[in-house]
């Protein structure tokens, strides 16, 4: 089964927490602070793996989550950490956020990496808190949490040149004469359910990658029949041999279909127009296509490249290659990428975001007030409530970044509750 297209959540590891520890040495009972800290949690790396040509791992498992750092040790040995969670993914293979549909990644070349999600950082363990008025401090840090997001896979298959054209006008016949592909051909419609590439190789040693996508039909733009699914994969190419049944066995005109065809990549994505595109009159050996081949052209712009051709006899093959492969030479690799795309020349993207430092103050139906922020949720779950100097470091970090103002202005008073995620607290004057 072809699969191209998934959602999947994916969790990096949190960091490990810094511990509170004091030396005990012989001689040296009442030794300084010894809490290591926390080791750094593991990265959700996605790395691609050019044995892979479909997302069907995918299907199976839907969550992926890197392990946690380990927790600092005492004699202030950092606690270890975690090996990244490497995710294999096919070429070809483009990540956005699910709920922004920012691109994150576009990885195309083998064994390309780029990180998701990242690890959480260790706390920090007490010997990172002394100083001069605190020399035994007890107060170490949680980890803090790894980023975590549902993400959309998206696999785009990676083709220098794409067939498109009716369904049963030959384009899988074509690639299985040119090529060592051997995809599925038969006499009905809508006999190619999945994308078939091959290796096509020209007479005088010149090389492509092509494509046998789909057949579109009229409405494809916007799900009408299967080329509504497949449309994205043309996105990568960088020529476009259109195929066209010369025969009118099937009762449609030629040109008709030709317009028909170019209206629905046009309505996809109007750029699709601005590849070069390559016109074969296919079916020569039946009896009114040189007629009908005298018609279209006479409806066509010049500006086309016509090949007539049969794949049955094998007539006017040899032609066609050596004008895709002369085209390709002129087109540069990267021309036609988007310019989210471009952004890179590894095509991995790394967006540099700012904090969200805004803190949102909401009141439940039971009169309780709830402090949301990235920030304020972030500290929270890096504190550890079991240690009270921990917890007026909490206090100070809630004054510090207005969340006190903010509960006062909103009319909170002495005794009212506070919510932060599932815990909750009492407001204090």
């Amino acid at each position: 089964m072809f699969i191209d297209q998934v959602e999947v959540f994916v969790k990096a590891g949190d960091g490990g927490n810094g511990l509170v520890a004091f030396r005990r040495e012989k001689y040296e009972p009442m030794g300084g602070p010894a809490g290591g800290d926390g080791g750094h949690g593991g990265d959700v790396i996605f790395e691609v793996d050019e044995g892979l040509n479909t997302l069907m791992d995918f299907r199976y498992q839907k969550h992926f989550k890197a392990p946690r750092g380990e927790n600092g040790m005492s004699k202030g040995m950092h606690g270890k950490n975690a090996t990244p969670l490497v995710v294999p993914v096919p070429p070809g293979t483009t990540i956005r956020n699910a709920e922004t549909d920012d691109l994150i990644a576009d990885l195309t070349k083998h064994k390309q990496q780029a990180i998701i999600a990242q690890g959480g950082r260790g706390g920090r363990g007490n010997i990172r808190f002394a100083n001069a008025r605190n020399r035994a401090p007890e107060l170490a840090e949680n980890g803090a949490p790894g980023e975590e997001l549902n993400v959309k896979i998206e696999l785009k298959v990676l083709a220098d040149v794409g067939l498109v054209g009716f369904p049963s006008v030959g384009k899988s016949t074509l690639l299985s004469v040119v090529s060592g592909a051997k995809p599925k051909v038969a006499d009905y419609h809508f006999t190619t359910l999945n994308p078939n590439l091959g290796m096509v190789r020209t007479e005088d040693e010149r090389s492509f990658v092509m494509a046998d996508l789909p057949g579109l039909i009229e409405g494809a733009h916007s799900g009408v029949g299967l080329g509504h699914q497949f449309l994205k994969h043309i996105e990568r190419t960088r020529v476009i041999v259109h195929i066209i049944d010369m025969s009118g066995l099937e009762g449609r005109d030629p040109y008709e279909d030709f317009v028909t065809i170019n209206k629905e990549l046009e309505q996809y994505d109007e750029k699709l127009l601005e590849r070069p595109q390559i016109i074969v009159a296919n079916k020569m050996d039946m009896p009114d296509s040189e007629a009908n081949l005298k018609t279209f052209k006479e409806k066509i712009d010049d500006e086309y490249q016509i090949f007539p051709l049969s794949t049955i006899t094998k007539k006017g093959v040899r032609e066609l290659l050596y004008a895709i492969a002369d085209m390709l030479e002129q087109i540069p690799k990267h021309q036609f990428e988007t310019e989210e795309e471009a952004q890179t020349e590894e095509r991995v993207v790394y967006k540099f975001e700012k904090e969200d430092d805004d803190i949102a103050i909401t009141r439940d139906p039971d009169g309780a007030y709830v402090v949301s922020g990235k920030t304020i949720e972030r500290i929270f779950k890096m504190t550890d409530f079991n240690r009270d100097e921990s917890v007026r470091r909490f206090a100070r970090q809630m004054r510090h970044l207005g969340v006190d103002d903010a509960l006062r202005k909103r009319g909170a008073e002495d005794g009212d509750t506070i919510r932060l995620l599932d815990f909750e607290f009492e407001f204090i004057e």
